[in-house]
């Protein structure tokens, strides 16, 4: 996947949702790529509004796959910043750890036939374990005057990847949502070999 360091906003809108009232905010990146921005209240004038920073996965958040705990935390994520009345959802459209779509459903594929973990089975497809870019986020962040972040994480490179892009990370706030029978392993690959933290 190319690099995005920079997205420029492109519109926004209206988004009523369960949680309550958003503003999406649509952006471009330099490679083409499409992200979107949820932002409630006025996160520009907190000193660290909430924010997530979630990569698009639509197994999880649209087909409800029990696979990863990804659709779960996205919610738990909307929730939060609904409870708060501010904050910002990231959605970078880095589907399967940036390897996209149909390569995401082959590395399953490989997951089932073969008993890797999602590592190893993005390491057999030949690419990278985690291939993702948080610049974009950073790029983002900065549009909606956001430069400092208590950030909904429970992944370190997240934290590295904002503040290497010059986002202050004053906060790391555990996300621990949709944990099942079907994705102990998935969890436990993220924390033995991402580094993932599950504590409360």
């Amino acid at each position: 996947m190319a690099v995005e360091s920079s997205a420029r906003e492109t519109g926004q809108a209206r988004l009523p949702t369960r949680w309550g009232t958003f503003r999406i905010h649509g952006f471009q990146a330099d490679n083409g790529g499409e992200h979107v921005a949820l932002v409630m209240g006025d996160p520009a004038a907190a000193e660290a509004p909430l924010v997530r920073v979630h990569s698009e996965c639509l197994t999880g958040d649209a087909l409800f796959s029990q696979r990863c705990d990804c659709g779960p935390q996205l919610e738990a994520a909307m929730q939060r910043i609904g409870e708060a009345g501010e904050g910002v959802l990231v959605y970078l459209r880095q589907e399967g750890r940036g390897i996209g779509l149909l390569n995401k459903i082959r590395a399953y594929g490989v997951q089932d036939e073969a008993g890797a973990d999602t590592v190893e089975a993005n390491e057999v497809l030949g690419f990278a374990a985690d291939a993702r870019d948080y610049g974009v986020a950073a790029s983002m962040l900065g549009a909606l005057g956001v430069t400092a972040v208590r950030l909904m994480t429970n992944n370190p490179a997240k934290v590295e990847g904002l503040e290497a892009a010059g986002v202050r990370v004053i906060e790391r706030l555990p996300l621990l949502a949709g944990r099942n029978p079907h994705n102990h392993a998935y969890l436990e690959t993220k924390a033995a070999k991402f580094g993932h933290h599950f504590e409360p």
